[in-house]
């Protein structure tokens, strides 16, 4: 079974920063794509960076660029979202995903599987 666990969310104030983690495990999977997204309540989830896992090529979301940055540690197995300047409104939840399949998406369909989530809230 593959597992995607996150870490790092917390309670930060406005224009602080914040570290995401997501470690992969369980029996191996094909990463094609390791993405992250993020749903605030009563929104849908949105999509916030994805990083093509062999190649390292990150792309992020046009209205978090500046912002948030996504690496990977291929030996740890692990996918990275920093993100800085944050705001009130980058409070949500933020889901980790993979996908085996693919060149890279922003829709949440294209992800095969899914972490449990970790809180981010940014106080103003």
């Amino acid at each position: 079974q593959v597992q995607l666990v996150e870490s790092g969310g917390g309670l930060v104030q406005a224009r602080g920063s914040l570290r995401l983690s997501c470690a992969a495990s369980g029996r191996a999977f094909n990463k094609h794509v390791m993405g992250w997204f993020r749903q605030a309540p009563g929104k849908e989830r949105e999509f916030v960076a994805y990083i093509i896992w062999r190649a390292g090529s990150p792309y992020v979301a046009d209205s978090m660029k500046g912002r948030f940055t996504i690496s990977r540690d291929f030996a740890k197995n692990t996918v990275v979202l920093q993100m800085n300047s944050l705001k009130p409104e980058d409070t949500a939840i933020y889901y980790c995903a993979a996908a085996i399949t693919g060149a890279g998406s922003a829709r949440v369909r294209d992800y095969d599987y899914w972490g449990q989530g970790t809180q981010v809230t940014v106080s103003s």
